[in-house]
């Protein structure tokens, strides 16, 4: 006997009803367990700025090499506004390096955006092609490999000589930092498909496209966001090696300049930047995976 054919329709709500995206909000218990680990954090930070504080009053430590609180956030709130260029001048400078430091900030978030946006475009592709094609994947994987395990500064004077010392090198860097994590993060979702969910698809009529969209596009997302968040914190680490040569407007190419000028208030003042536009990129990250994909961890 020859099995009814179902209409299209109809596969993809029966797809849906087996592989759907169930699961209910967290409970009572894993929100307090959320804000007794945020009261936490919060006493940690008030410590260590206590601690910060009493080393530097006590003048353990030359202020050349730990300044104070209250030096950093003057570096800080002096590198966001329009000051004298000297006490009694007439002469008025606006931030540092002729840009304020939120600008800094903005345009090494934009050199990673562009780098990341390239990598999330070719990486994608690359590790599905890989990850369906063994042939392939036995030629290139190696030199994705080998990208992986270079350090950015081991091949930055190569790119400088290919590219020049403006944008084109910096996104360049920040791309092949974010490229093969993204590629093997795909290959890894891809491989870790559940065969019975494909093979049950294919029994209920389903072709190859209602197959990609409704079962594997949904089973390989978790592991490719979580390869997107990879790759934004490794081109985040990888944004000052991008920034040595050229970089201002930019937060680690001031980092730099200011450490090499021994203003340590304003050194740390960037670092601390950089760190908080680090947490506050993977926290939102982190919101958008959990929209994305809600049926994690509640199978």
């Amino acid at each position: 006997m020859t099995a009814a054919i179902m209409p299209a329709a109809k596969v993809t709500e029966r797809i849906r009803s087996i592989f759907g995206q169930a699961g209910e909000p967290g409970s009572s218990r894993t929100t307090g367990r959320v804000t007794v680990g945020k009261v936490q954090g919060a006493i940690s930070l008030l410590a260590f700025l206590a601690v910060w504080w009493a080393v530097t009053a006590a003048k353990l430590v030359s202020p050349l090499y730990l300044p104070s609180p209250g030096a950093v956030w003057d570096a800080f709130v002096k590198a966001n506004t329009c000051n004298p260029i000297a006490a009694g001048s007439d002469r008025i400078v606006c931030g540092v390096q002729q840009y304020f430091l939120w600008q800094h900030l903005l345009m090494s978030l934009e050199r990673i955006g562009v780098g990341l946006a390239l990598a999330i475009g070719f990486g994608v592709v690359v590790g599905f092609i890989l990850a369906n094609v063994t042939v392939l994947n036995r030629l290139i994987m190696p030199y994705i490999n080998f990208i992986r395990a270079l350090p950015p500064l081991g091949y930055i004077g190569l790119l400088i000589v290919w590219f020049g010392i403006g944008d084109t090198t910096k996104i360049w860097l920040l791309f092949l930092a974010a490229f093969p994590p993204i590629v093997l993060a795909t290959i890894d979702g891809i491989s870790g498909v559940n065969r019975d969910r494909l093979n049950s698809a294919l029994s209920l009529g389903a072709n190859r496209l209602q197959l990609l969209v409704h079962v594997m596009f949904p089973s390989t997302l978790p592991s490719v966001l979580n390869g997107i968040r990879l790759a934004v914190g490794f081109a985040w680490t990888t944004v000052v090696a991008a920034e040595l040569n050229n970089g201002i407007p930019g937060i680690g190419a001031l980092a730099y300049l200011s450490g090499t000028e021994m203003n340590t208030p304003l050194t740390i003042a960037c670092i601390l930047v950089i760190g908080v536009a680090a947490l506050v990129l993977d926290g939102l990250i982190q919101l958008v995976i959990r929209a994305l994909t809600p049926w994690v961890g509640k199978e």
